[in-house]
Parts: C-alpha cells; sequence; structure tokens
C-alpha cells in the first residue's frame, strides 16, 4: 500500500534499513534524491538562474547533489551554505562532489526571476527557523521568487504540518518515497504547493518491516471493506440506519443524515421524529420512513422489532438529558448478532455536546464489550467540549490529539476540517487530503454522518467507514464546486459511488 504516511522518525528509519539491507548505500540515495529535484527544476524552469540553499545535514547534502546536475546542464546556479556537513557524513561528500562553490548563506541575494531551492532542513525540522534561514524566508518572499522545496518547507513541521515561524511557501515539494503528515495537516499542506512523490529506491519492503499506523485517506486504505451489494440482497440484508430528528423547528438535519444514508447504500432508513415534528417530517419524506419516538419506550420497540443496523444521534435533535439518554440506549443494546443488536453509532453535533460534562459515561459505555461501534465526529469546538484537556495542549499535532481522544473514547474519532482526521482506538489514523471549500456550508457535516452511517450498516468496520465516508463526502464537495449547498450533496454522492462500486468489483477479493 503506497499510501502510508512516514513520521521523519519512521523515514529515518527507512533510511538506515534500506542502506543496512543494501544495495544502496547514504550516497546514493541522496544522489537519487537530488536527481529527482533537478528533474523538476529542469522541466518547469529551464531558463531561470537557481539559487541552492543548503543546511549542514542529509537535506543539504541533497541540495548539492541538486547544485551539481543543474550546474552540468548548463544552468547558472549558486549555492548558499549555512553550516558545513559533519566530516565524514554523506552530505559533506555530496558536498565535496559539488562542482559550485559554496558561499555563505548569511550574504544570501537573489534577483527577480531566480528560482529558490530550499536544501535547508526538510521535514526533521523541530524548533524555528532563525538568523541566516529566516532572513533567507524574507529574501524569497519580498522578491516573490518560485521556491522548490526538497522533502518540506524548511520551517513547517513534517510532524504536525505547522509552521515553526518563519517558514518556506514553496511553488513545487519533492519528498520522497512516501508522503510525512506534515505534507497533508494544514497549513503545511498549503505552503508545500505541489506536492511531488518520487521514487528513490527504498522499496516497499523497506516500509512494510516499519508497519506503518498513518495513512493518506484515499480509496486503496478501504476499498476492499467497500460495500457492494450481492445478486440476491434484499433491503434488510443491505442494512437499517436510523436517524433521530429534533423538533418541529429543526427536522431538516436529521432528513439531509437519513437521505445520505440511503444513497450511500443502506436499505432502508427511518427517521425517528418526536411526534410534534411527524407532520413536518411527514411532508418531505418519501423513501425514508418515519416513526415516532419521544421516549426510552419508542427507541427500544423500535430497536427489538426492526432490529437495525446504525443510527445516527445529534443533526438538529437538541442538547440534553434526551441525547444522553437515547445515545446510551443505543451503544447499550449490544452488536449485530444479539437480539435487537446494532453495528454502530454516529454521534455528531448536539449528540456530541449533550455528553460534554460527562463524556466518560459516554467513553465508558462505548468500552463495555459487545457495545455498537461509536464513530464520533466532531468540529474543532465539539472536539473541546468531549476533550478539554486534549485539545488544549499545544505540544500535540491534530493528528495526535485525534489518536490520543479515539484511544480514550473506544471511539473512531473524526476530527473535522479542511484537514479531517480519521482515528481508530487501535492507533490507525488517516489524514484527508481532498477536503473541498465548498463543503464548508450549513448541514454539509449531517451529510458526512448519513455516509457514514449508511456504510457502517452495511457491515463497513467502524474505521474503514469513517475514512470512506469523509473520502466520498469531499470528492462529491470538489466534483460540485461553487454553489454547493448541502441539500446537493446526497445526489451528487451518486457518481462517486458508482465509481468506487466498479473498482471494488475490480479489486482483489477480501
Amino acid at each position: 500500500m503506497s499510501n502510508e504516511l512516514l513520521s521523519p522518525a519512521e523515514m529515518g528509519e527507512a533510511d538506515r534499513l534500506t542502506i543496512a539491507t543494501g544495495p544502496l548505500a547514504g550516497i546514493d540515495l541522496m544522489r537519487n534524491a537530488g536527481a529527482a529535484v533537478a528533474s523538476v527544476v529542469l522541466s518547469r524552469y529551464p531558463a531561470a538562474p537557481v539559487h541552492v540553499l543548503c543546511g549542514p545535514g542529509n537535506n543539504g547534502g541533497d541540495g548539492y547533489v541538486v547544485a551539481s546536475l543543474l550546474h552540468d546542464s548548463g544552468v547558472d546556479v549558486t549555492v548558499w551554505a549555512s553550516g558545513s556537513p559533519r566530516a565524514g557524513s554523506d552530505a559533506a561528500l555530496a558536498a565535496s562532489e559539488c562542482r559550485v562553490r559554496p558561499r555563505p548563506l548569511s550574504e544570501f541575494v537573489a534577483e527577480t526571476g531566480a528560482i529558490v531551492v530550499d536544501a535547508l532542513y526538510g521535514a526533521g525540522l523541530s524548533k524555528p527557523l532563525s538568523g541566516d534561514a529566516a532572513r533567507a524566508v524574507a529574501v524569497a518572499a519580498e522578491l516573490n521568487l518560485p521556491v522548490v522545496a526538497v522533502d518540506l518547507p524548511s520551517g513547517v513541521s513534517g510532524e504536525s504540518g505547522q509552521s515553526l515561524g518563519q517558514a518556506f511557501r514553496a511553488r513545487i515539494t519533492v519528498t520522497f518515497a512516501r508522503k510525512k503528515p506534515g505534507h497533508l495537516l494544514l497549513p503545511g499542506r498549503a505552503m508545500c504547493g505541489e506536492l511531488l512523490l518520487a521514487d528513490i529506491g527504498i522499496g516497499d519492503g523497506i516500509i512494510a518491516r516499519l508497519e506503518p499506523r498513518t495513512f493518506e485517506n484515499t480509496p486503496p486504505l478501504w476499498i476492499e471493506n467497500f460495500p457492494v451489494p450481492a445478486v440476491d440482497a434484499h433491503k434488510y440484508r443491505r442494512g437499517h440506519v436510523g436517524v433521530f430528528s429534533g423538533g418541529p423547528s429543526a427536522t431538516g438535519a436529521a432528513r439531509l443524515s437519513a437521505l445520505a444514508a440511503a444513497r450511500s447504500g443502506a436499505g432502508a432508513v427511518t427517521v425517528l421524529s418526536p411526534a410534534n415534528g411527524l407532520q413536518v417530517n411527514a411532508a418531505h419524506l418519501t423513501s425514508i420512513m418515519l416513526r415516532k419516538a419521544d421516549s426510552m419506550a419508542d427507541v427500544q420497540e423500535f430497536i427489538g422489532g426492526r432490529r437495525p443496523s446504525s443510527f445516527v444521534l445529534g443533526p438538529g435533535f437538541g442538547v440534553g438529558e434526551k441525547a444522553r439518554d437515547f445515545g446510551l440506549a443505543v451503544l447499550g443494546a449490544g452488536r449485530q448478532g444479539a437480539a435487537g443488536g446494532i453495528d454502530g453509532l454516529v454521534l455528531d453535533a448536539d449528540g456530541i455536546t449533550s455528553f460534554r460534562d460527562m463524556p466518560n459515561v459516554l467513553f465508558e459505555a462505548a468500552r463495555r464489550l459487545n457495545a455498537p461501534a461509536l464513530v464520533l465526529t466532531p468540529h474543532e469546538g465539539e472536539f473541546a467540549r468531549l476533550f478539554p484537556d486534549i485539545a488544549g495542549d499545544k505540544n500535540l499535532s491534530k493528528l495526535a490529539k485525534a489518536r490520543t481522544a479515539a484511544k480514550r473514547a473506544s471511539a473512531t474519532i473524526v476530527y473535522k476540517g479542511a484537514d479531517t482526521v480519521i482515528a481508530a482506538p487501535d492507533g490507525r489514523a488517516a489524514i484527508n487530503g481532498n477536503g473541498a471549500p465548498w463543503l464548508a456550508t450549513a448541514g454539509s457535516g449531517d451529510v458526512l454522518s448519513g455516509i457514514a452511517a449508511g456504510l457502517l450498516a452495511q457491515g463497513m468496520p467502524a474505521f474503514e467507514a469513517a475514512c470512506a465516508a469523509v473520502w466520498i463526502h469531499a470528492e462529491a464537495g470538489s466534483r460540485f464546486g461553487p454553489g454547493l449547498i448541502a441539500e446537493d450533496l446526497p445526489l451528487v454522492l451518486v457518481p462517486v459511488l458508482r465509481e468506487l462500486a466498479e473498482t471494488r468489483n475490480g479489486a482483489a477479493p477480501r
């Protein structure tokens, strides 16, 4: 699987294992990396003068290779060095082979129309740029020079994607073997510009030995679990989703979730409405069923009689004891296979906020043996209501926060945003890279919850269902583009789902 993401430490280990097992030496990897970057510069900026900024480590070593290759191709190249590589290192060998004499970075100047190759520090930097490096960032920005970054723009954390202070904003970033979390997490993703992945000779077997637990959220991660109905399927074999509705003035959110669950493949969907909202819901529902659910007895009767597979609770529901009681009732019903068993509960919006003063009650219910899978879909504010200490920890990246929360809650966490992170209690996590700004519209999250519940109802495991729902939701938003409102999304899902079903039918069997 090529969608693994490697932390800077894991990437260093991949280098080490590759060198230890042969036949490539460290300088070979460096030469391959430099050749990949030089090729990009030559193809994109064939006539421009190039300033290569080299740090003292391996990133700088890549830069010396870039400078040599560009010089040999007839390019006007200047090398600016920040310190000298450690004696005997691969970077020192690359510097000694460089046919362009370096000048001190403290003297860096450039002309309009030039290109900067940022080979200062890359993904491994863990402290803010300062001194000459920070001044170089300012010079490049003032002249609006296109920057080609080696591995990651210097000043951006490969672990968190955070800008550590001054940082280059690249036009193109060339990274190696696998992407890093900082390439996908914001603001790093925006600061990388166009991201290119180069093969420098680190094999898939080496990556597999690292047993990565972080992935880019793309279909190969979950396509083998994507549900496609069998020839003899009937509606209840395809799963039954229950969606809890709010009162008469707040029913729309539940209907958005319900329609999305149906579009995502659930064979039956029922909106569970308070009595005073039945008429409003009935006026807008056709293929979606409707049932009264004012009390715990109503909910228990529905679970026992109709054997629903999954639920959505929260969109437009209202905050308070009723939401807590209904959520705990679903989690207490047990997994599918037992009488009235349930595969999962997607808790969103008001459902999340209802547990802000007693989150441990929710987490303990999710932790019980045979409890349905719990999927929480908080945006940043809702995340802070359930996990205030985690949200406030400035030492944790968004990825680390989602992971920590998932373990504490015994739930799959969908930490929403333009760089949505999905994390499972077992430590797996995925970062979504296809987020669409058009999804920043009221009701969009309700649709996401419905997609996740629809996939859960069809037997997709919780982490895979959440990842798939996030990717499908974003892909639909991107395809529609400007003018998107939440009501558009369920229908826009259709071509995306069709293509995934076709891919799944052609994929290797489970």
